[in-house]
Order: C-alpha cells, then sequence, then structure tokens
C-alpha cells in the first residue's frame, strides 16, 4: 500500500515539498509546483502500475547490464560480496 511520501516521489520526484501524515492537508509545498488533492488522491490509484513499471525497468536494465558482461546474477554477487 502505498504511502503519501511514495505518491508525492511519484508524483514531483524532484522533492521540494514536506509531509506530515497521510493527508493532503499535511502536505507543505516548499519549492515545487503544488498539485491538487484530486490530483493527490488519484495517485494512490496510479502508484502500485507505476512502481511495478519502475521495477520492471529496473530489472531489465540489471539482466542487460549482466548480459553485456556475460555473466549471470549469482557471479556478479560473488564479485560484490
Amino acid at each position: 500500500m502505498a504511502t503519501a511520501s511514495d505518491v508525492l516521489e511519484m508524483l514531483i520526484p524532484n522533492g521540494g515539498w514536506i509531509c506530515t501524515g497521510q493527508d493532503y492537508e499535511g502536505i507543505e509545498f516548499l519549492q515545487c509546483e503544488p498539485i491538487t488533492k484530486a490530483q493527490f488522491e488519484a495517485g494512490f490509484a496510479a502508484y502500485d502500475a507505476w512502481k511495478s513499471e519502475q521495477d520492471l525497468a529496473k530489472a531489465a536494465e540489471k539482466a542487460a547490464l549482466l548480459n553485456r558482461l556475460g555473466i549471470t546474477a549469482e557471479e556478479a554477487q560473488l564479485l560484490l560480496s
């Protein structure tokens, strides 16, 4: 389940806000363009799909890098330990 911070990081990734609690009223927009309460609330519904896309993209980048290096994930883990 997404938190208010998760939603704000998705909608305003460069920051500029402070969030206290999980309500729109707990957001203080400091150095960013404010979003509406409707945008904030809609962000909760959109977050899970957005996060899945981000995770899939990161996994694809990792797989491509391992492929370029010609090693498996297990071999990479051995190198990092």
